[in-house]
């Protein structure tokens, strides 16, 4: 028995921590506070395509709120942390998909709006094997398909119509933005030099040569935006800056292309998109409309489509509500952007956050001194 109870022990004398140890809690707790900040807070992307320019460009790096729509709950639990689809560095997958929990939302300080700049997941399969052999294209599970960041241009419930170029929402003409690009034709009385193209702002894929056409004449092809091509017009060695006429051919890669919708790019629609609880009736000319996004994306199991006819878990549908949300997404850079108008709807689950602001911008065509883009820091996204 210990008589002297009221006597503190002695302390124990502790071992200092190992060097390895000590970089081994440090990494450990920067990956585990970077995760959460990833996907609670703000995650950084960069720009690989110029699907968004001038609004944003190649090069762009951003940060990306989550906490403006809510953060999503993970669905693929079994994945290396700070990875997407692969290892850094590697073609080896970096999750495995054994696992899928259903998807919730944090509470928001927001909702998507019309003229938002959102990131998203890709939903359309052929786009997410974009460049690959068609035996190799591969399912991703919803939260590790590919990021796109594009503008809102419909949120729910909204009627969509492009008629001649001009985007309508609910019958009524939809704000442009103000570095939305078109392919205009420009024709110049000689070849410009890439001294005169980098003068204007003109990246190599910003412009095409046809070559020359006459004598005193040279064709191009140029994504400008309005404030860029009036400055191309006014350039002396220019003879004219035009639009082409719009295209009112339908184009078979347009979304829900059928009998029933002879749509295009420049012109399209009259289309709604749904919205959680709205019902649609049930036949041959919606099916072409919306039954891809019924059995791909509404969370329905065993669904079958033919001739007409909706057949879900072995029941005949003749009218059906949508469970969730969806959105149309389309590109600034209008001539030159793969957005909703060729693979259709993006759905609630797939959003990702909204476009926050650029924190860094390089230049890969620019020289050695002009490879930092430093007006651009810091910009919010609009």
């Amino acid at each position: 028995m210990n008589w002297k109870f009221w006597e503190k022990k002695k302390e124990e004398k502790k071992q200092p921590k190992s060097m390895l140890r000590e970089w081994w809690d440090a990494v450990l707790f920067a990956v585990v506070a970077a995760t959460l900040i990833r996907w609670l807070i703000m995650e950084a992307y960069t720009i690989p395509t110029p699907s968004m320019e001038n609004s944003l460009l190649v090069g762009d790096f951003l940060f990306v709120s989550k906490f403006h729509y809510g953060t999503r709950t993970p669905r693929t639990p079994l994945q290396i942390p700070l990875t997407h689809q692969k290892i850094w560095f590697t073609e080896i997958p970096s999750y495995l998909d054994w696992i899928q929990l259903p998807t919730f939302r944090l509470p928001g300080i927001s909702h998507v709006k019309r003229e938002d700049v959102v990131v998203f997941n890709v939903p359309g399969y052929a786009e997410n094997n974009y460049g690959l052999p068609r035996d190799q294209w591969k399912q991703y599970p919803v939260d590790l398909k590919t990021n796109y960041i594009k503008r809102c241009v419909a949120i729910p419930g909204d009627v969509l119509e492009i008629k001649d170029r001009q985007l309508f929402i609910n019958g009524q003409a939809l704000k442009n933005p103000e570095h939305m690009q078109h392919r205009y034709h420009v024709v110049s009385k000689d070849e410009i030099n890439k001294r005169n193209l980098d003068g204007l702002g003109l990246d190599p894929e910003d412009y095409q040569s046809y070559g020359r056409t006459a004598v005193d004449q040279v064709d191009y092809m140029m994504l400008l935006s309005a404030k860029k091509m009036e400055e191309v017009k006014a350039l002396p060695y220019i003879k004219s800056v035009e639009l082409p006429a719009t295209d009112h051919e339908a184009d078979s890669r347009i979304f829900a292309s059928s009998k029933y919708s002879h749509w295009n790019g420049d012109n399209f629609g009259p289309l709604t998109i749904p919205k959680e609880g709205m019902t649609i009736p049930i036949n041959d000319s919606t099916l072409s409309v919306y039954g891809s996004t019924i059995s791909e994306f509404d969370h329905n199991q065993d669904v079958k489509i033919d001739n007409g006819k909706l057949t879900i878990e072995g029941k005949e549908i003749t009218e059906y509500t949508f469970k969730q949300n969806y959105y149309f997404m389309m590109g600034d850079n209008r001539d030159n952007s793969l957005d909703s108008r060729y693979w259709g709807f993006v759905p609630e689950d797939h959003i990702v956050g909204k476009g926050f602001f650029i924190w860094l911008s390089l230049d890969k065509y620019g020289d050695f001194l002009h490879k930092i883009r430093w007006s651009r820091f810091f910009n919010l996204i609009r």
